[in-house]
């Protein structure tokens, strides 16, 4: 039986962060889907097909062990649909852990067939989010090794679109 896991987040941009997991998470499973959630009360810097279209390219290293999809609703639910058997989830910090936590054990009550993996990021990135990725770049900070090539590019246009204050 293949061993699928189900990468949920915003994505909101993909990080250097994000890929480290999704190549440590490869290791543990055969096949990963990095899954955005549709979530139309979150104000997002990209939409749902920018995030998917940024994935996809940042990824096309990983060849077909990884796909890129998104979905609405109860992750669980997705996951069993998507025939996978594990949430992977990254963790930066111990500030991660409570909310993370929760998250796991409702996970676990909706349905006792999905597990939940956390991986603690790599110390490289563990300061890292996409929050404080697109603040930096808001004012013009240097995150060109923190972002996939195609998010440093898209970020820059995105930011020259709207001048810090706005």
């Amino acid at each position: 039986m293949e061993r699928i896991a189900v990468y949920p987040g915003s994505f909101d941009p993909v990080t250097n962060g994000h890929l480290d997991i999704i190549e440590r998470g490869l290791r543990l499973f055969d096949k990963i889907i990095v899954a955005i959630l549709y979530n139309p009360n979150k104000k997002s810097l990209f939409s749902v097909e920018e995030r998917l279209d940024l994935l996809r390219i940042s990824m096309a290293d990983f060849n077909h062990r990884v796909e890129v999809d998104s979905f609405d609703g109860l992750l669980v639910e997705y996951a069993s649909r998507r025939g996978a058997h594990a949430i992977l989830r990254g963790m930066r910090a111990v500030s991660d852990f409570e909310y993370e936590f929760q998250l796991a054990l409702m996970n676990r009550k909706l349905n006792r067939e999905v597990q939940t993996v956390f991986l603690m990021t790599g110390l490289r990135w563990i300061f890292t989010s996409s929050s404080i990725i697109k603040e930096a770049a808001k004012f013009g900070g240097d995150i060109a090794d923190m972002v996939p090539p195609v998010v440093h590019q898209r970020l820059a246009e995105k930011m020259a679109q709207c001048p810090p204050g706005t």
